[in-house]
């Protein structure tokens, strides 16, 4: 999920360190990068099916949080915090499921944050 739905976009921004070219582009030491974790997680070269959302493909090759150095200090607390509340949830209400399709959820794209607004579900009662 934390692939397909990068909720940083725009964090990562550097400024490069010595020349490089990159797509047949120079990007000159000093000049200003802005890397777009998003687009490089969607990349079809690097995951098969980038647009699917596979619980159980166990890839963490995915740039989330960042990169080497830039790496974010709370990726395993996010992960393990994502891992319990999900597991926790399955097994309590079995029955959890979207109140409308994933297509009509209101997502949050107009700041610096991406995200959903808010993701109605509902379940069966089994009493």
């Amino acid at each position: 999920m934390l692939r397909v739905y990068t909720i940083a976009e725009f964090a990562n921004s550097r400024v490069a360190v010595e020349d490089v070219q990159i797509g047949g582009v120079t990007i000159r030491a000093g000049d200003p990068v802005l890397a777009l974790s998003n687009a490089a997680n969607h990349d079809p070269s690097a995951f098969d099916e980038a647009e699917e959302i596979k619980l159980d493909r166990g890839a963490r090759n995915h740039v989330a949080f960042g990169f080497g150095i830039h790496q974010c200090l709370g990726q395993n607390l996010a992960r393990m915090e994502l891992q319990i509340v999900f597991d926790t949830l399955f097994r309590r209400i079995p029955t959890l499921r979207l109140a409308k399709p994933a297509d009509r959820l209101p997502y949050k794209d107009d700041a610096f944050i991406y995200g959903i607004h808010e993701v109605p579900v509902t379940w069966e009662d089994p009493a």
